[in-house]
């Protein structure tokens, strides 16, 4: 099966189709970039493939909330990355419809010079708002943000916490097809994250918003998601309600 990804402009559902990827890494260790290049350059340089993802297959429908769990380096952000197009498969097929607001790697979008008023309307742009609708809700993102006093301040001179602030109120100003978090209520104050976690519960509540969530947290990850997939050394562990799946992840012997 070749490796593609299809998008519609139709809002709803994703399917995951057999995927699978592999990404090459170096079979020996280097103790500096000259080692690996003089390597290279002596074409001494050998890889083994690491399979981040074996023939991983579900589907979700709009409205459904869903989230991935597994231990660190089991493939769950890379299979987020894949849906919302960072990725491509190295085999099988996803299809995503609609337009998607990925919550991926926090400043993502954003340019570390401008500042957070510039990168409001920079971000929007790579998300697809026009300038009209930036305009219109420039006061609600900031707002929902906290950060009227900073909006002139470089990006670069704000901490990981406010940055998640802006990009988690841009991402959800309006209600997307498709929400993809990850890991980003980790970071700022716990009066925030709660803040978003609401702001997710709301979405979700509309069942016109599918949301796929990845979280550490377990607890939090049952009360924003009804269903949970397991992903655990690449391969699919399991997938069902939120409750169960959390009790077998959690009960998994390390």
């Amino acid at each position: 099966m070749g490796n593609e990804i299809i998008r519609t402009n139709e809002p709803g559902t994703i399917y995951v189709d057999d995927v699978t990827m592999t990404f090459n890494i170096a079979k020996e260790q280097f103790n500096s970039l000259k080692e690996y290049f003089i390597a290279m350059t002596r074409h001494e340089l050998k890889f083994k493939p690491f399979h981040a993802l074996k023939n991983i297959s579900f589907s979700v429908e709009k409205g459904e909330s869903v989230g991935l769990v597994g231990t660190n380096g089991s493939g769950k952000s890379t299979m987020l990355k894949i849906i919302a197009g960072v990725l491509s498969p190295s085999e099988g097929k996803v299809t995503v419809n609609g337009n998607i607001a990925p919550l991926i790697e926090l400043g993502a979008g954003f340019d570390r010079e401008l500042t957070a008023r510039e990168n409001i309307y920079l971000n929007g742009a790579l998300l697809g708002y026009r300038k009209e609708f930036i305009d219109e809700n420039f006061g609600r993102i900031v707002e929902f943000a906290e950060l009227q006093k900073f909006m002139d301040m470089p990006l670069k001179n704000y901490s990981s916490g406010m940055v998640a602030r802006i990009a988690f109120s841009i991402a959800t100003i309006t209600e997307p097809d498709l929400l993809i978090v990850d890991e980003a209520l980790s970071v700022g104050d716990k009066f925030f994250r709660e803040k978003c976690e609401a702001r997710i519960s709301e979405l979700v509540n509309s069942k016109n918003v599918t949301v796929l969530f990845v979280s550490h947290n377990v607890e939090q990850m049952k009360r924003v998601c009804e269903r949970c997939i397991w992903i655990e050394k690449g391969d699919m562990r399991m997938d069902g309600p939120s409750d169960v799946v959390a009790e077998a992840y959690s009960n998994m012997k390390r």
